[in-house]
């Protein structure tokens, strides 16, 4: 069993990813995001994304109700129904969920946001945001034992009932600890962990489990400090491998497990 979690952003092709999925012959769970799309949306609907930056240093996005519909919009709709009709066509009977879906994710929504502004720390309330606490396996299991292929999204539920939007490498990797996973794929549009941001051949091929946090620290920039995170978290929680790969090219799945980008663990 393994774990996929492909991001939004610009540059994925999806397609091939679905097509390196329907070859892959043994059970998988898809993860997906949609962060380009919902700013596009944001974008044209007079809504613009807003996002802050905790005092972890942690970016992430800033969610009151209006965004939680477009997200909802996008993730649940456009983009799930688009990877699970890719991968209904080449023969795998995908089912499409989010984490509010039969509970299948649920959590607490955070109280107040504690951010970083212009140096300044300031507390943000009302943030449709939240951290998770359980999976719903048994519901995963019913899918799975019965020949289904769990494609999965944010938001979350929280145990009041409240759609929240949850970090989807964190979402991927707390799916992966409840399903006992062998490994996790953190796939998005560059080759994995870098040095310099602006060079893809600075590519980091491995970090150690004790040096994640070194990393978070030191290196990860905007969203791969999630994404370090997330694999952390997994690593903790039994899941033996997490690669940071690809997903602009063909057979992105395939390439990941036998090497390229960054492994952790």
């Amino acid at each position: 069993m393994i774990v996929v979690k492909v991001g939004g952003s610009l540059g994925i092709d999806y397609e091939a990813l679905c097509r390196d999925l329907a070859q892959y012959g043994k059970p998988f769970v898809l993860v997906h995001g949609g962060s380009g799309l919902l700013n596009e949306v944001s974008e044209k609907l007079g809504n613009p994304p807003k996002f802050v930056t905790s005092v972890s240093g942690h970016e992430s996005r800033l969610t009151d109700r209006k965004t939680m519909e477009m997200f909802n919009m996008v993730y649940a709709g456009h983009m799930n129904k688009m990877l699970v009709e890719m991968l209904q066509k080449l023969g795998v009977n995908a089912v499409g969920l989010t984490g509010i879906d039969g509970r299948l994710v649920q959590g607490r929504q955070k109280g107040a946001l504690k951010v970083v502004e212009d140096g300044k720390k300031r507390i943000i309330r009302g943030d449709l945001s939240g951290y998770i606490e359980e999976i719903n396996v048994d519901l995963l299991n019913l899918l799975l034992n019965n020949g289904y292929v769990p494609v999965l999204t944010p938001p979350a539920i929280s145990f009041d009932g409240v759609a929240i939007n949850v970090d989807g490498d964190r979402f991927a990797g707390a799916v992966a600890i409840a399903l006992k996973a062998e490994a996790m794929l953190l796939l998005s549009n560059v080759p994995g962990l870098l040095n310099d941001i602006n060079d893809e051949s600075s590519l980091i091929k491995n970090i150690a489990r004790d040096e994640v946090d070194q990393f978070i620290e030191d290196v990860a920039k905007g969203r791969m400090k999630k994404k370090l995170l997330g694999a952390k978290e997994a690593l903790d929680g039994g899941v033996q491998r997490v690669v940071l790969g690809d997903a602009r090219g063909e057979s992105p799945v395939q390439q990941a497990l036998s090497g390229s980008g960054t492994i952790v663990g």
